[in-house]
């Protein structure tokens, strides 16, 4: 919801507003943006959000954490100054600036040391793909942040920094927490993690009771209304739709969360298990009880390399016999493919409406299905085999089974496959610098 962060800015106080903008695939997109335009680079659209909110947050005393920099810190930096100036609130504004994540100018002096940079999933070397890697950047967490704020920054915007180090940082920075205050540490990093997804705790994407969760489309964002000793409520602002309660932040809590007794994060390692919850009142859930462990020597560094490329295609089919005409037309296009010889790592075909969700779980259907989306794709290493490929769907409409629509789209598209290199490296390598913009 792009009026999300305006909505927590204008209609109930708030402190701190923390805006994520990076998953791990963005990063190779901003390198490709800088690559054709040295000023691009990063998130734009916060630039934009911060032109409509800056004189709210000048004049409200809000302070804004985001990791909108990408891969162009500085450019994001002084786009956020320009905007600051020309709203005449030039003096009135500080902005932090945290960088020293992006790595991948130093890939090859890591390898050449000596430095292991190995798959965490597969254990395959980086000098494996080192030739195909289009981004490398370094989860940062909280410290670089907590500099900034103390400098007096106002905005700050940094690299890949981690969701949850967006809320730890204040909550370090107004109550004084040192970075040997594991169970502090944990539960900031907690609170981070729970409002890291927006609305998805406060009644988004909310499984339980889903029907009569109220209002969703003005649904309220997560706030944080934390406490010095590592107690904190997560509520929402008053007249917002949504729902804050303990199932909804329990469904938060299990997102992404691997092992409950060692969520690993550069700041600290987290005991979920030792999360406590209460029901505080209407839309409001307490924290408590949290523990934590020390951090370890490794910062995780998010690697994106390419890996060949993809298309897929869509055909409808309706009634009678809508099922077995999509079947049908995937042994056809199958036996088309083949008989031209095409490469491909692979080839995959679902039937939406039958079971693209649940796949061989779902069983044959016992009724005839109205209608079926018939939806292919091939991933393979040869660009010129997968054009071919789009080439072959839109045949299929006079030349297989009868009873098809849903080509409205045109041909399918060829894209770039961007593949993910998880991957750990020492903390001493990686130096955090901290400069202060003033607009």
């Amino acid at each position: 919801m792009l009026s999300a962060p305006v909505d927590q800015v204008r209609r109930g106080p708030i402190d701190y507003l923390m805006l994520d903008y990076l998953a791990e695939v963005t990063m190779s997109i901003m390198q490709k943006q800088r690559q054709r335009n040295p000023e691009a680079g990063y998130a734009r659209d916060f630039v934009s959000l911060m032109q409509e909110i800056l004189p709210d947050i000048v004049e409200k005393d809000i302070k804004v954490l985001s990791n909108a920099g990408g891969v162009n810190v500085a450019g994001c930096a002084e786009a956020i100054r320009d905007t600051a100036r020309e709203l005449g609130l030039g003096g009135k504004l500080k902005i932090g600036v945290v960088t020293g994540d992006d790595v991948l100018p130093r890939l090859d002096e890591f390898l050449d040391s000596g430095i292991e940079i190995n798959s965490m999933d597969t254990g395959e070397p980086l000098a494996n793909i080192r030739d195909k890697v289009q981004a490398a950047n370094v989860y940062l967490g909280a410290s670089g942040l907590v500099e900034a704020l103390g400098k007096g920054a106002q905005v700050v915007v940094g690299g890949r920094l981690t969701d949850t180090g967006l809320t730890l940082a204040p909550l370090m920075h107004e109550f004084g927490w040192t970075f040997e205050d594991w169970d502090l540490i944990s539960a900031g990093t907690i609170a981070g993690h729970i409002i890291e997804c927006g609305a998805q705790s406060s009644g988004g994407n909310c499984q339980y009771d889903w029907k009569n969760i109220p209002n969703l489309a003005d649904v309220g964002f997560p706030i944080v209304e934390a406490t010095a000793n590592g107690e904190f409520v997560i509520t929402k602002h008053e007249g917002t739709g949504g729902r804050v309660n303990i199932q909804s932040i329990k469904e938060q809590l299990v997102y992404e969360m691997g092992d409950p007794k060692a969520y690993i994060t550069p700041d600290v390692v987290a005991d979920f298990s030792t999360i406590q919850l209460a029901d505080d009142g209407p839309d409001r859930v307490r924290v408590y009880g949290i523990k934590g462990n020390p951090n370890t020597e490794f910062y995780k560094v998010s690697i994106a390399y390419s890996n060949g490329w993809k298309s897929v295609g869509t055909l409808v089919y309706s009634w009678p016999e809508a099922y077995e005409k999509a079947k049908a037309a995937d042994r056809i296009l199958r036996e088309r493919l083949d008989r031209l010889a095409l490469k491909f790592d692979v080839v995959l075909s679902e039937f939406v409406g039958v079971n693209a969700t649940h796949g061989h779980l779902t069983g044959e259907p016992s009724v005839d299905i109205p209608e079926v989306q018939f939806r292919i794709g091939v991933r393979g290493q040869n660009k010129a085999d997968i054009e071919r490929f789009t080439k072959e769907i839109a045949p299929l409409i006079l030349t297989g089974p009868p009873a098809v629509t849903g080509f409205a789209g045109g041909r399918p598209k060829v894209e770039e496959i961007m593949a993910y290199f998880p991957a750990l490296i020492p903390k001493h390598l990686i130096e955090t610098k901290v400069d202060i913009v003033e607009a």
